[in-house]
């Protein structure tokens, strides 16, 4: 969504053409439609969005030479689906087959590239890929990412894996663009990972100063809509005569002479920054040709009379898609220069304009799209292995199927990047929220009844007739591991009784240890140590008592754990501290807290006999609201007043010893007197049971809220760690990215937050502080030893743009989201961290079902997808494109992604390739009959796959080893493999 003011356009004196071949244009039609941001996209559909498809289609019909991209998928297939004729989609495919309507990304959104996880940046592309090719046999090739607010490195790696030739990028922060507009480098071949290196680089255009949109001021005109004849669309109705705000000077015999000059004159300015002769001229801007023949009717006569006075003006304008523009780039066989694996994050677009606020926006939306993804990751495998098992089950498949898609709709759509970014209106943040608890509850209904249906006539359901014994208190739960790696973890169900004992299904006692809730004051957490295969479920039966228990029989192995309360501190009383510490052990760490304080103190790793000094609490930057007395923070936009100062007044403390886990209960005051906490820290520290337990992972879960108005709050870890405020944060869950803390002459504070998607980190020569999260976040290290996550956020501007488009942040909400904290050596970190991320991400789903047999995998490789897609194409090219468009549903093909979780060299063991025999590891769920590799999105049969190569100073010739021999496969370090697999049919 674009909102800044155009840089004015320089007045350019006509140039002597000096060159004999004049500049070559390539006049790009496109309409950027947000899916969402602050109009819904029932609204917007209403209001544009199906216009622009119905006259688009209608005038790229009229005339041969006219061209046009779709980009967001949501848009098109909604339009494909509710509004289109059949005359409609008739044009479309003759469109699409002469290439002159042409499908770019190709996902469902323009996805953000900050704050997105790359699970769901794959989901949202795959999704839109196998509509698009089910429906018009195309794979699309090039990329358009013109409004993500950042570049991240990720995203060019996962376009190539995809099969795309090109990548084409725009928002990167302004001083940066004008450096590289000046030295004509805005165009370069990226190397987005450095353990991929050249197998997956792909060439990368940013778009110059001007950005997506077409230049808006008319020298000769006092309406600031340039080139947009159609107006300004208009909400909620479009007007009945046609006749919409702000429309251009049409193009007459009296205007097309100045329109010339304009359009010339900035094509020979944009044409100076570039090493070809080919000019991108994107034609087009948010919600635009919603009226199209009033577009192409003024941009026709202007273009014909450009090329006919294409000798004096010494440039050629033609319609082009970006492919055409690409193509002519790429025959000009320049040598490129290379970019390596850095990202282009954060952005400013001003001095003053740190976009970095949006890494914290929402805090609850981004938490909700998270769970909602990780549940429909633990549905796919499961409805997978159902389907596999027991082909003929009573869960109907088209059911099953209808309540997968709508979660992978819901969860596509949030990617959006003024989705889980934050940057959107209330109203359309409650459309996110609701399509994704809509779509997760019909999943609940799919899980239950696979649960709670017999699976076939010879086997009953697995509660049968004993498990609910009418008036007995009992309840069986079940928990399901979603990775693809056994597990030993505490698992916390909520119960209302205060004593339970718990039992396995051989009825054997089961660890566990119940208290009184950390956030009710009328429940119970029930604390339960499970042990779990991969992709594998258990079943566990709770047992409650109203009275206490008597005898191992009816309390099995519950430990009851009781609180030890210390008195509230005030922080004026902080005078003489740390003479007084408590310490907490299991068998990694030693946690002391200072009763002075009530404040964490220093840990101690005990593997590694290290000990950091470290205190946690928290801060808050408090922001100005009013566009007159400075810069401001909104939805977007980090802009703090000064250092963060403190956030509460006083710390109160409760430590609960348990022989399942010890939790550490601070709460902050924000006034010494008050009665209800506005923060608090809830430390879960695991005992050991052998060497089963991940007793390395400090668990913490957060309240806060709710919030004063223009406050931001973080959480600040402060450690003894020498880190020189060098910072690691993650791409999108894919690869860590080193963040060296820079000054600038302005706004050095917000410039420094980077975005936290799954981990961060500090170092230094002897120790690593990791934090690994359940949603996104903004970090920083403002000082030496200190890493700061920026939680929450409540804002209110006056910024009239803001309060026009309702896009203020007044966010009274109460969070609570987690992160895992570990401590240790280098090499030691290095082998977990990956791994918690995801083990936080994909936690135990607590649900009920049958137990198969496991699915694991070597500890370097992650499961990333085990679903039922339902495409019906042909994985034959060929084949595919001579069958009928309206066959069934595939229930039979599955699609499976692995992912090597290690960079290069990043661990002596675990960075090595890894050999498996995929018949081998999936057997658990079936016999694997046929196995067949593809691209990213599964679109491409990945021998028929040929990406352009682009010519750099070092161009090496790659050899992929994309060879399958029975059933065999090698992943290197950061890779994914994408696989088709039919299981062979049981019989029962």
């Amino acid at each position: 969504a674009f909102h800044l003011c155009w840089p004015e356009l320089a007045q350019i004196k006509d140039c002597p053409i000096t060159e004999s071949a004049p500049i070559q244009t390539f006049v790009i039609p496109h309409s950027h439609m947000d899916v969402g941001w602050v109009y819904t996209i029932q609204e917007s559909m209403h209001a544009y969005a199906a216009n622009v498809y119905t006259t688009v289609t209608e005038e790229l019909s009229k005339a041969a030479d006219r061209r046009f991209i779709a980009v967001e998928q949501e848009f098109f297939r909604l339009w494909w689906d509710t509004v289109a004729t059949d005359s409609h989609k008739k044009q479309v495919r003759q469109l699409v087959k002469e290439g002159r309507l042409e499908f770019i990304i190709g996902g469902q959104v323009m996805h953000d590239e900050a704050v997105t996880d790359l699970d769901d940046e794959i989901l949202q592309m795959t999704e839109g890929h196998g509509f698009l090719y089910e429906t018009f046999g195309v794979r699309p090739q090039f990329s358009w990412h013109v409004d993500p607010f950042g570049a991240s490195a990720t995203t060019p790696v996962l376009f190539a894996l995809a099969g795309f030739n090109a990548h084409l990028i725009s928002r990167i922060d302004y001083d940066l663009k004008d450096a590289m507009q000046k030295n004509k480098k805005l165009q370069f071949v990226w190397r987005g990972s450095p353990s991929l290196k050249e197998k997956h680089q792909i060439f990368t255009h940013t778009m110059d100063q001007f950005s997506y949109c077409t230049p808006s001021q008319l020298p000769f005109s006092n309406r600031y809509s340039g080139f947009y004849w159609n107006g300004v669309a208009m909400f909620p109705d479009p007007p009945k005569n046609g006749v919409y705000p702000n429309m251009s000077l049409p193009v007459t015999k009296e205007t097309v002479q100045a329109y010339a000059k304009t359009m010339v004159e900035n094509i020979k300015q944009r044409a100076a920054w570039f090493r070809t002769n080919h000019v991108l001229w994107p034609w087009g801007c948010d919600k635009q040709f919603y009226n199209s023949s009033v577009q192409f009717n003024n941009m026709d006569p202007l273009m014909k009379y450009i090329n006919q006075n294409s000798k004096e003006f010494g440039v050629t304008v033609q319609y082009a898609t970006l492919s055409e523009y690409f193509q002519a780039i790429y025959q000009s066989d320049l040598v490129w220069e290379l970019r390596g694996s850095e990202d282009f994050l954060p952005y400013s677009t001003e001095p003053h304009q740190a976009w970095t606020g949006f890494y914290a926006s929402r805090n609850v939306l981004k938490g909700v799209a998270r769970q909602a993804s990780s549940q429909l990751q633990a549905a796919e495998t499961l409805f997978t292995r159902y389907r596999i098992s027991f082909p003929d089950g009573p869960v109907a498949k088209d059911w099953a199927l209808d309540k997968l898609r709508a979660l992978r709709w819901a969860v596509s759509e949030v990617q959006h990047h003024d989705g889980i970014t934050g940057t959107e209106s209330p109203t359309v943040a409650d459309m996110y929220l609701q399509h994704l608890m809509q779509a997760s509850m019909g999943v609940d209904e799919l899980l239950a009844a696979l649960f709670l249906l017999p699976h076939n006539l010879n086997i009953p359901s697995i509660l049968g007739s004993r498990s609910h014994r009418k008036g007995a208190l009992e309840q069986h739960v079940i928990a399901y591991n979603p990775l693809a790696w056994n597990t030993t973890t505490i698992i916390n169900v909520t119960v209302t009784f205060p004593t339970a004992a718990v039992f396995d299904d051989d009825g054997q006692p089961v660890p566990a240890q119940i208290q009184k809730s950390a956030h009710s004051s009328v429940t119970y957490d029930l604390f339960i140590m499970v042990e779990l295969g991969g992709l594998q479920h258990r079943k566990y039966l709770i047992k409650f008592s109203e009275k206490l228990c008597s005898g191992r029989s009816k309390c099995g192995r519950t430990y009851k754990a009781k609180g030890v309360l210390f008195e509230r501190r005030n922080i004026r009383d902080w005078l003489k501290t740390g003479r007084r510490l408590l310490p907490v052990l299991n068998e990694c760490y030693k946690l002391m807290f200072d009763q002075d304080t009530n404040l964490l103190h220093s840990i101690t790793n005990l593997q590694g006999k290290m000990t950091v000094r470290m205190t946690q609490d928290f801060w808050e930057y408090h922001t100005n609201g009013d566009v007159k007395a400075g810069p401001i923070s909104d939805n977007y936009i980090f802009s703090a007043n000064g250092s963060a100062v403190r956030a509460y007044k006083a710390v109160e403390m409760e430590i609960i010893p348990g022989k399942i886990v010890t939790e550490i209960r601070q709460h902050f005051y924000r006034e010494e007197s008050d009665k209800d906490y506005t923060y608090s820290i809830t430390t879960r520290v695991p005992e050991c049971f052998g060497s089963r337990l991940q007793c390395h992972r400090l668990e913490q879960t957060y309240s806060l809220g709710p919030l004063h108005l223009n406050t931001e709050v973080i959480l600040r870890t402060s450690s003894s760690l020498k880190n020189n405020r060098t910072l690691y944060t993650d791409d999108n869950g894919y690869q860590m990215m080193q963040r060296t803390y820079r000054n600038f002459t302005n706004n050095t504070l917000a410039r420094n937050y980077f975005p936290m998607v799954r981990a961060a980190y500090i170092e230094d020569d002897c120790s690593r502080l990791v934090l690994v999260s359940d949603r996104a976040h903004g970090v920083s290290s403002q000082a030496n030893g200190q890493l700061e996550v920026m939680l929450h956020r409540r804002l209110w501007n006056n910024l009239p743009w803001n309060l026009g488009y309702n896009l203020t942040l007044n966010d009274s909400s109460v969070i609570k989201p987690t992160l895992w904290m570990m401590l240790g050596s280098i090499s030691a970190t290095s082998k977990l961290y990956q791994r918690e991320a995801i083990e936080l991400q994909h936690r135990p789903v607590i649900m009920p079902i049958d137990q198969p047999r496991e699915v694991v995998l070597p500890p370097n490789l992650h499961l990333l997808s085990l679903s039922i897609p339902g495409w019906n194409y042909s994985s034959d090219h060929d084949v595919h494109l001579s069958k009928d468009l309206h066959s069934e549903p595939d229930y039979d093909r599955v699609l499976l992604r692995i992912m090597h979780l290690f960079e290069e060299g990043e661990d002596p063991e675990l960075s090595k390739p890894v050999t498996i025999n995929l018949k081998d590891v999936l057997q658990g769920i079936g016999e694997v009959e046929v196995l067949e590799e593809r691209s990213l999105t599964g679109t491409w049969n990945i021998t028929s796959l040929q990406r352009w190569k682009w010519r750099t100073a070092d161009t090496l010739e790659t050899s992929e080893n994309y060879f399958v021999f029975a059933f065999t496969v090698t992943i290197s370090p950061k890779e994914i493999r994408t696989f088709f697999i039919h299981f062979a049919s049981r019989n029962f």
